[in-house]
């Protein structure tokens, strides 16, 4: 297993990230502690969680992810050996996270609430990475990175980002929270979340974990630079478009248990264009003799501003197969035929 630096923290991290947003929903807590085990056996070092987790979201499941984590850690020990990444939710009109019934915002009250939840069903005293689910204020979609800008009024009450830093820095003064982290945020929000720790010596984020795959290289236009010169390095998920680009969604095919078949919430990677660029990167994945699977990953492991690729599976075959993906061998002609297909069909869904 490869380990690459979490920004400028000092601690190594496996460029393999275990997913665990199925878990408490897709996969069971026996499940979910088979999947931990086989990672942690392959050297997998790192777990990504959220308060909002499992997926999707409801007020029924919600922290189930996190207990089955908290479990598991408590089963088998290891606490020092393992980096654990969870999240808060940013803005937004679900009231199920707090209890109060309040709709979500990174106040000082509820990222002190959401902290403490989050220790509680985890089963620890600290969060090795803690990380804005999305940002405080309204942004023009989920991912920060949309096809046409269009412009969105500041939120009622939005908050500052000196002062969300200025929380975060309590909890890490406290010894709850180690590091902090970004996700779904932009070159703008990161560059002043940036600006505001240096000028006030408040906590630097080590990451962004930012959407990122062959369906979606937005990060490249100006997120990469950041990353690269300031050392936010990418955590990236949806590496496999959510399914999309292990090609087993091909001919309208809906396997039994995918996300697609019980879900229904994959049109991030249903939009025009994505049904052309999915069917070019398989082809090309069985022209070179590989699965789409292991294409997908080891493209998103060779970029040089990628911390660590976060990877999901509901059966351990699955986990097995992905984590293969990182022992296969990169060529400047793979590097070549995939700039291709990208020239003609870039970025189909951001």
């Amino acid at each position: 297993m490869e380990y690459r630096k979490l920004g400028r923290t000092g601690l190594d991290v496996s460029v393999v990230c275990l997913g665990t947003m199925t878990f408490g929903e897709q996969n069971t807590e026996a499940d979910g502690h088979a999947q931990m085990d086989r990672a942690r056996d392959a050297g997998v070092n790192v777990l990504d969680a959220a308060e909002l987790y499992p997926i999707p979201p409801k007020s029924e499941t919600q922290g189930r992810t996190e207990e089955i984590i908290g479990s598991w850690l408590a089963a088998r020990g290891g606490r020092d050996r393992t980096i654990v990444a969870t999240k808060v939710v940013g803005r937004t009109v679900m009231e199920w996270f707090r209890k109060d019934g309040s709709k979500g915002e990174l106040s000082r009250g509820q990222i002190r609430e959401a902290v403490e939840g989050s220790l509680r069903r985890l089963r620890t005293d600290y969060i090795d990475l803690y990380q804005l689910h999305w940002p405080d204020r309204e942004v023009t979609q989920f991912g920060s990175n949309p096809v046409v800008f269009r412009q969105v009024e500041p939120a009622p009450g939005e908050h500052p980002i000196h002062e969300t830093l200025e929380i975060l820095d309590e909890l890490v003064r406290e010894g709850k929270i180690r590091h902090v982290g970004l996700s779904n945020e932009s070159a703008w929000g990161t560059m002043r979340f940036l600006a505001e720790s240096d000028a006030r010596g408040l906590p630097r984020v080590a990451s962004i974990q930012n959407a990122y795959s062959l369906l979606n290289r937005t990060f490249e236009t100006n997120l990469a630079e950041i990353a690269l010169r300031e050392d936010v390095g990418l955590l990236a998920y949806s590496a496999l478009g959510q399914g999309y680009l292990t090609g087993k969604y091909r001919d309208g095919a809906l396997p039994a248990g995918a996300r697609k078949t019980l879900f229904d919430r994959l049109q991030r990677y249903e939009t025009p264009g994505a049904e052309g660029a999915v069917e070019a990167y398989c082809d090309l994945a069985g022209e070179i003799g590989w699965s789409p699977a292991h294409l997908a990953l080891k493209f998103a492991a060779t970029r040089s501003f990628m911390t660590s690729v976060i990877i999901g599976a509901t059966t351990l075959e699955q986990l097995d197969h992905d984590l293969a993906a990182f022992d296969q061998p990169w060529s400047e002609e793979i590097e070549a035929r995939i700039d291709a297909i990208h020239k003609v069909r870039a970025n189909p869904c951001p």
